[in-house]
């Protein structure tokens, strides 16, 4: 009996040590061939073509990691010092335009691990009180991020201010700009809507769409309602042509991010000169929702607010066949200056 139970034991240390001979030489085998490992490829032409700069796979877990805690105050001033982040100014903006899909366009492009967003507005050169502040307070405005990575903020009231091309401008003469554009009655309509639904929670009564849209009485266009001045694209993009050539403008295409989201990101990841990072993979489309949200990786999932995708009120067919007429011939000029076409009535 005692025999048997020595064979045993010896068959059990032997199968023991068998399998940690194998881990060992797999270790050994697997750090070999992890020198031998192409490099992370690297992001060329970071946001221009002439700088060489490579984002490694250290600064990109950073991305999803260590920054979360920065952008929340928990990091210490050794730890920015140490892992060498920096605020960095913009070297992209979301300009406009409102109700185009500017949230969705920021948070989708903060899937690419060289994009870091400003999570808030910072409204800095359409607020003249933010704008007397200064520079420094805007960039402290701005997200912790390694200086590799390009921080994009947006602020949509920016297409429309009068100000603003100039101020950007002296900030940054060279900076790359980003325009989200909408269906024109479609965005004026969503646009009313937003407003429509703050006023119902004050519990304040708000006109129709119909009333504030058309004069009453030429019962033609109402170009004073804001709704429908900010439509008017092609008005607002003129007067940031007298500071920046067209070439520093993209423009995306609202209503294909919601439905066909990843080639609208593609194009802006060409824009922007960054390496293609953000695949199918990263996009899934919600049933319950209606829109696309956003997969991180296998853990983090994100979705826009609740409040995006709000039900428009009904309105009249023949005042949208007059808005239709009247965004028309602006519709066209902004076609040809920009070289982009979009299939709007």
């Amino acid at each position: 009996m005692l025999f048997k139970q020595q064979a045993l034991l010896r068959q059990k240390l032997f199968v023991l040590g068998s399998l940690a001979v194998g881990s060992l030489l797999y270790l050994v085998a697997r750090v070999g061939s992890l020198d031998r490992l192409p490099p992370i490829c690297p992001v060329e032409g970071r946001f221009g073509s002439h700088s060489q700069d490579a984002i490694t796979l250290r600064a990109m877990q950073f991305k999803r990691g260590l920054l979360h805690e920065f952008r929340k105050g928990n990091a210490t001033k050794e730890q920015i010092r140490l892992h060498n982040l920096v605020q960095q100014l913009p070297k992209a903006i979301i300009i406009g335009v409102r109700k185009g899909g500017t949230r969705a366009l920021l948070e989708m492009l903060n899937l690419h691990p060289a994009v870091v967003k400003a999570s808030q507005e910072i409204h800095f050169f359409d607020n003249d009180e933010n704008y007397a502040k200064g520079i420094e307070w805007y960039r402290k405005k701005m997200p912790f991020s390694h200086p590799q990575q390009i921080t994009i903020e947006k602020s949509p009231a920016y297409f429309i201010t009068d100000e603003v091309p100039e101020r950007i401008y002296k900030m940054n003469s060279s900076i790359k700009l980003l325009i989200i554009v909408r269906e024109p009655t479609t965005r004026a309509i969503s646009d009313y809507t937003q407003v429509l639904e703050g006023k119902e929670r004050k519990n304040k009564t708000y006109y129709k769409f119909e009333k504030m849209a058309m004069d009453s009485n030429t019962c033609e266009v109402n170009t004073k309602y804001k709704a429908v001045r900010t439509s008017i694209y092609t008005k607002h993009l003129e007067r940031w042509l007298k500071y920046f050539p067209i070439e520093q403008f993209h423009i995306v295409d609202g209503d294909r991010l919601i439905t066909e989201p990843l080639p609208e990101l593609q194009l802006v990841e060409k824009f922007l000169n960054l390496p293609p990072r953000i695949s199918q993979y990263n996009l899934y489309f919600n049933s319950t929702r209606g829109f696309y949200c956003l997969r991180f990786n296998i853990v983090f999932n994100k979705c826009l607010a609740g409040s995006k995708g709000r039900i428009h009120p009904e309105v009249d067919p023949s005042v949208i066949t007059k808005l239709h007429k009247f965004f028309h011939p602006f519709n066209q000029k902004f076609y040809q200056i920009t070289g982009r076409t979009f299939n709007w009535p």
